[in-house]
């Protein structure tokens, strides 16, 4: 059963080409003699095709977990010695310990620190994901077949650097990847050659969708790089409708503004931000992390009570707080500064109980 999981990966509903199943099957039998030499091309072999010359030297540049799910991919194509025959990674020498780097260095692979100190000639293409930085022309055109960027959205939504965040924030019910041609100056906007959908559940955080697109990415980029020659002459420009734009998130966007959010749009505040930063209130002047979200749909409680009223659940374990719709949202655990996360009864036995119910707010 080894072989068919080099030809079909579980969670993908095609197969690939006839062509790559054939030559898959072959890597496994270890008889590369019968492969096609117009489309494929033994390691040391000086043979190319007119199109694009196989295996591929390929310049990889990433930092972080998303960056590294790509990098499996492409490293478990090296080893196979068919479509790739080298595989360097750059990263950013502001991230030395990136999972990138810790990736790189304990599977044995060459890296090199951003900004790079020349242009990559010995290279045929360069590989993004999740990298951070805008790549100069002259780094760009060094590459024979140019870079291909593995991107965490249907673009044009989503345009920049938190994809998935801005994704889950905005209630999207839908994502996907997108593989496209890095172009200078500007951070993805260049002609798409793939993309990917996938969906994204009520209740799935950050690190859950990120997961699935960095699988699915790396995926979609290696059947763009076996037919390289078709995705690059069908590549498309990106419409201009449907733009949109994710930028950098920052801690302050965990900052809860009770009076402005209702319960839904801060429970999926919480899913977008899960793995990157905590939702933040204050309680009587000292921050508080809320923890263990969970979305209330009913509003048994609004009456006169204005938004950031909490009260103790003993049923649920809860805190529960009163958002700008008169809904709720609950947390089973809170952090607060300096001390170690708690209990919801431990925050109330702690804080909530040493105050008149009527001090009982968020703010």
């Amino acid at each position: 059963m080894g072989f068919l999981r080099d030809v079909f990966y579980p969670s993908s509903s095609k197969w690939h080409s006839s062509e790559n199943i054939f030559c898959a099957i072959c890597s496994i039998l270890r008889q590369p003699e019968l492969i096609n030499k117009n489309t494929y091309r033994k390691p040391g072999c000086k043979f190319s095709s007119s199109k694009v010359g196989y295996p591929l030297r390929v310049l990889f540049f990433g930092t972080d977990n998303f960056a590294v799910e790509n990098l499996k991919i492409l490293n478990h194509e090296l080893k196979l010695g068919y479509i790739l025959n080298r595989l360097d990674v750059v990263t950013s020498n502001k991230h030395k310990n990136c999972a990138v780097s810790k990736y790189s260095h304990l599977n044995g692979l060459n890296t090199l620190d951003w900004p790079l100190q020349r242009c990559p000639n010995e290279y045929d293409i360069g590989l993004v994901a999740s990298f951070g930085h805008l790549i100069p022309e002259r780094i760009i055109n060094s590459f024979p077949h140019g870079m291909l960027n593995v991107h965490a959205s249907l673009l044009p939504r989503w345009r920049g650097a938190a994809p998935i965040v801005h994704a889950i924030m905005n209630g999207d019910k839908e994502t996907g990847v997108t593989i496209m041609r890095i172009k200078p100056k500007r951070f993805d906007i260049g002609d798409i050659l793939a993309q990917s959908q996938i969906t994204i559940g009520p209740h799935e955080t950050n690190s859950e969708i990120s997961n699935k697109l960095a699988i699915a990415g790396g995926r979609l980029l290696v059947s763009c790089l076996r037919d390289l020659h078709r995705y690059s002459n069908n590549a498309k420009p990106q419409s201009e409708v449907g733009i949109t734009y994710a930028p950098k998130v920052t801690p302050s966007l965990g900052m809860v503004q009770w009076q402005e959010k209702n319960a839904e749009s801060l429970y999926n505040l919480w899913r977008a931000l899960f793995g990157v930063y905590h939702l933040t209130t204050s309680w009587h002047g000292t921050q508080v992390r809320l923890m263990d979200v969970h979305y209330c749909d009913d509003k048994d409680i609004s009456g006169l009570d204005r938004p950031g009223k909490i009260t103790f659940s003993k049923s649920s374990g809860m805190i529960l707080v009163i958002c700008a719709d008169g809904g709720k949202i609950g947390f089973r655990k809170l952090g607060v500064t300096g001390k170690k996360p708690m209990s919801a009864m431990d925050f109330y036995n702690g804080y909530m109980s040493k105050r008149s119910a009527d001090e009982w707010y968020f703010s």
